[in-house]
């Protein structure tokens, strides 16, 4: 078994690959596993694979999954202890790897862990994705420490210190292998958005922590796939996030958190229709309607978590309204929260 596998999901990243995969192969060590999974591209990323990274392990999914069950069927083909989800749009430091395992070896009740992550374009501003580790509020609003919605902060070190988180970014993720099988890895049906929240909600309800280890540092581009203002990404984030809420809330919350998210979605929507983003506003109305129309089929992994529950209670997950702080109070940065 290998100690540990990073393991690349790439759907017609041929450039990014070739920009960033020889980072990740020097700068992981090697005792690391570096793995391609293919999520059935079409432009020339084999090729490239094949020609400039033949020593790559390589795995060829049939067909466009999405980023969760891509990585479900990719993870499957993968013997590790140690499974790092690696976004092909990364650049990795030297030596990036160790930081996260000596925390992982530290601590058996961690579960998961990432690194800093910083922006590409701009490395001396956190990247939007993760930046610091991620919380989210009482209502499902993901924000993170050094990014609240939009206002993305200059990395001056206020947030180095290691720290218990509700999620960490699917973007460079390190987890146990048996921690990600233990609750049947990413929910397969979100495709992409949200999946690696709703994967460290169940981890944490089962008493499992998952952790930020600033020592360690990638660069990040974002919004390689999709872009950040995509009327796609919009429904994927709205649906996805209803979806969460409903698998994992506990049910004295259910019903008047799904009410407050019910008025506040609406509000979203009228937004964006009132700022001319016609192809946003319907795609929020839309993944309400899905949400609703396919609610039910989540009836049984709703049960499931809540069975295998251990705590209701998350630090990590703020008892007050994301919204109102950074709107009303004007907290724009991570520190002013507390």
């Amino acid at each position: 078994m290998t100690k540990i596998a990073i393991v690349i999901l790439n759907y017609n990243g041929a450039a990014m690959l070739r920009r960033f995969l020889p980072s990740v192969i020097a700068g992981s060590g090697t005792d690391v596993e570096v793995i391609v999974a293919d999520n059935a591209s079409t432009d020339e990323s084999l090729a490239v694979l094949c020609s400039e990274f033949p020593s790559v392990p390589l795995i060829k999914l049939e067909k466009n999954w999405g980023f969760a069950e891509g990585y479900n069927r990719a993870l499957q083909n993968v013997d590790a202890e140690y499974f790092v989800l690696l976004n092909s749009d990364v650049e990795v430091t030297d030596g990036w790897i160790n930081p996260l395992l000596s925390t992982m070896e530290a601590d058996r009740t961690i579960a998961a862990c990432q690194p800093k992550l910083l922006d590409y374009k701009r490395k001396t501003h956190f990247e939007y994705a993760g930046a610091s580790g991620g919380f989210i509020d009482r209502y499902g609003y993901p924000y993170c420490r050094g990014r609240i919605f939009d206002t993305v902060e200059e990395d001056r070190g206020q947030y180095n210190e290691p720290s218990d988180i509700f999620w960490a970014t699917g973007a460079a993720l390190m987890i146990r292998a048996e921690d990600f099988r233990s609750v049947g890895g990413l929910d397969g049906t979100f495709f992409a958005h949200m999946e690696e929240i709703d994967l460290c909600w169940r981890l944490r309800s089962r008493g499992r922590r998952i952790v930020c280890v600033p020592e360690s540092v990638v660069y990040h581009v974002g919004g390689a796939t999709l872009n950040y203002s995509n009327p796609r990404k919009t429904f994927l984030n709205f649906r996805n996030n209803l979806l969460m809420l409903y698998k994992n809330l506990p049910q004295r919350e259910l019903a008047s958190v799904m009410r407050v998210r019910c008025v506040l979605d609406y509000v979203a929507a009228l937004k964006f229709l009132l700022t001319g983003c016609i192809g946003d506003f319907k795609a929020v109305i839309n993944a309400r309607r899905e949400f609703k129309r396919i609610k039910s089929e989540y009836a049984a992994k709703r049960d499931e978590n809540l069975a295998a529950t251990l705590t209701e209670y998350i630090p990590e997950r703020s008892r007050f309204s994301i919204l109102w702080r950074y709107y009303a109070c004007h907290c724009k940065h991570f520190a002013k929260l507390k």
